[in-house]
């Protein structure tokens, strides 16, 4: 097989990420026709299609499929490579992929990035909001920032950011239907709603001021993965959740919330900036560590 050309690659993925041989070609600065040409070349080097193509849609081939997931790599190579020569400087630089919870990542996350794209204009950023949990080191993010986790991988690095606190909490709806639980042992009569995901499972732990922790074990009779959802369930009325303030704080002020076992203490939250062990952390990853920890440990409440 001949030499790799890159540019016939990236016209590849570019075509890819566009969707379209037009705004594929515009991204990287050619025509229809000449990204058409280049993804044939490719195809005819490689041997194989790449693309399945009709007059309105394009899909990846199985063969394209592989193809593409191994650019990805061999373009994370790249911007690593490139964010190794800045580090020597210290200047942030290249593509930062992050991956973080969806509500949080919108409240606190985008604010962040404004400011640090705007300070480090040889950053892109490209970010997943999803409170599921990737796999950091085999879908090529660097960095998570998670709610209430940890990781025993070996092969990441968790560092604490910030710290918010929990509640619990159920709609007027609910507490009128229901009653409200007086103890935390009442908990296992009612209804809780349950962050639940293909690789987690969220546990309860409380404990009445004074008292010793508890594991908590209410009904579950639904299970979501995302915050945002459970928040919206329980104003809905379906049950009782246990949530960040930052999630909850204008339901509670509404009234579409109210806040249950008073008698409970609050629980603190870590919110966790989880990335890959790396000898040397690229500039791009360590300053905007840094900044979530500047930014929020002041607001951590």
């Amino acid at each position: 097989m001949k030499r790799a050309n890159l540019d016939e690659i990236f016209a590849f993925m570019s075509v890819v990420d566009a969707g379209s041989f037009v705004g594929g070609g515009r991204a990287i600065g050619l025509t229809r026709s000449a990204a058409g040409k280049a993804l044939a070349r490719l195809e005819s080097r490689l041997g194989v299609r790449l693309l399945n193509r009709t007059t309105r849609h394009l899909s990846l081939t199985d063969d394209g499929r592989v193809f593409h997931e191994h650019c990805m790599k061999v373009l994370a190579a790249l911007d690593e490579a490139e964010a190794s020569v800045g580090q020597r400087t210290g200047t942030p630089r290249g593509v930062l992929r992050l991956t973080v919870p969806g509500a949080f990542g919108r409240l606190h996350v985008l604010p962040l990035l404004r400011d640090y794209l705007r300070t480090w204009p040889e950053v892109q950023a490209e970010v997943s909001f999803t409170d599921r949990v990737a796999d950091i080191i085999e879908e090529g993010y660097d960095l998570a920032v998670r709610i209430d986790a940890s990781s025993t991988d070996t092969r990441l690095i968790s560092r604490l950011v910030a710290q918010h606190r929990a509640i619990i909490c159920a709609a007027p709806s609910y507490i009128e239907a229901r009653g409200e639980p007086e103890s935390l042992e009442e908990l296992a009569t009612h209804d809780c709603l349950i962050f639940s995901s293909r690789t987690r499972r969220q546990s309860w732990r409380l404990r009445q001021k004074g008292g010793p922790w508890v594991k908590v074990e209410g009904r579950s009779r639904l299970r979501l993965d995302s915050g945002e959802a459970i928040r919206d369930a329980a104003v809905a009325g379906l049950g009782i959740a246990y949530l960040p303030g930052f999630l909850v704080d204008e339901d509670l002020a509404s009234g579409r919330l109210e806040a249950l076992l008073p008698s409970c203490e609050p629980v603190d939250v870590p919110i966790m900036a989880i990335y890959p062990s790396k000898r040397h952390l690229p500039a791009k990853v360590r300053r905007f560590i840094d900044l979530m920890v500047e930014r929020w440990s002041a607001k951590s409440r």
